[in-house]
């Protein structure tokens, strides 16, 4: 039977909740070195690495977050027992760890997740950002319980989970105030040569994006390529250029980043999946979700 040095992983959680050795080393009155090859002796144990150096500082390998997650876990239930034996209240909440694709838009799965924190049951609701296939995967690890992104399972992937289809919404061109009137003059073919934020070339809408504008011959100049969805509206609200985003959010995007509705294409269409490994979903949590997106997207 294999056996798992407690101790060795406690000395680690420290340290990569500390942010360092050093700083661990000193809250628990150990010499560094002596910590250092404690932590080194846990992840040789374990197959790997669990930090590696980056600058100046430590950073957590992938082997290190995956051992750190669990580590957070086994020490929160540790801190709960010591509170049931002593008779006292753990304030334990149930956990919902949802992996967010990070093409998304941010506001769009805000609304989506919004319903999950006013549950009669409270829910500690944990976030994770990446990319989708890694997300897959950390489904298949059941280190999440749910992905949300732009794109469907496909069937060869070899995970065994189900898509659930959320919905979909058309597409708005938004644009500073100073940018807008000149690109909404004869919309679309305005944007042709018109200064555009795009998302990057692997996702979904880019592809999207880049089909409707040959498909109309209309060609923007394209003058930043951006993963993060959020940035691309703090690019166009600083003038930098025209930007798109799902219509179901125009009215918050209007409001929050002092744009203006360039044109919308309802054609132009960006869908939404919740990806899980059940095939009938039944955690409150994820129902509460699920239904938040379909009301939002309208299906």
């Amino acid at each position: 039977m294999e056996w798992l040095n407690y101790h060795h992983l406690f000395y680690f959680w420290l340290a990569a909740k500390e942010g360092g050795v050093s700083r661990a080393a000193k809250k628990l009155r150990l010499a560094q070195p002596t910590l250092s090859g404690q932590i080194r002796a846990l992840g040789e144990s374990l197959g790997g690495d669990l930090f590696e150096r980056r600058g100046r500082g430590l950073v957590l390998t992938d082997l290190g977050q995956i051992v750190f997650r669990h580590a957070d876990e086994i020490f929160d239930i540790g801190r709960d027992l010591l509170d049931a034996v002593k008779g006292r209240s753990t304030g334990r909440l149930a956990k919902l760890v949802v992996g967010v694709s990070d093409v998304l838009p941010k506001l769009v799965v805000y609304r989506m997740l919004e319903p999950a924190f006013a549950l009669p049951e409270p829910l500690r609701v944990i976030c994770r950002e990446d990319d989708g296939d890694r997300l897959v995967a950390a489904l298949a690890a059941h280190e999440v319980d749910l992905v949300l992104t732009d794109a469907p399972l496909a069937p060869g992937s070899g995970t065994r989970a189900f898509n659930h289809v959320l919905g979909e919404s058309g597409t708005t061109f938004f644009a500073a105030p100073k940018l807008a009137p000149k690109a909404s003059r004869a919309f679309p073919d305005s944007l042709a040569g018109m200064p555009m934020v795009v998302p990057c070339v692997q996702s979904v809408m880019r592809r999207e994006l880049d089909a409707w504008f040959d498909a109309r011959g209309v060609h923007p100049r394209i003058v930043a390529e951006v993963e993060d969805s959020a940035l691309a509206k703090v690019l166009g609200q600083a003038g930098i250029g025209v930007f798109a985003a799902p219509t179901a959010i125009e009215r918050e995007l209007v409001e929050q980043y002092s744009v203006k509705v360039v044109g919308r294409v309802p054609e132009l269409r960006e869908r939404y999946y919740a990806i899980s490994l059940e095939r009938r979903l039944r955690h409150p949590g994820v129902v509460a979700i699920s239904s938040a997106a379909r009301a939002l997207l309208g299906t």
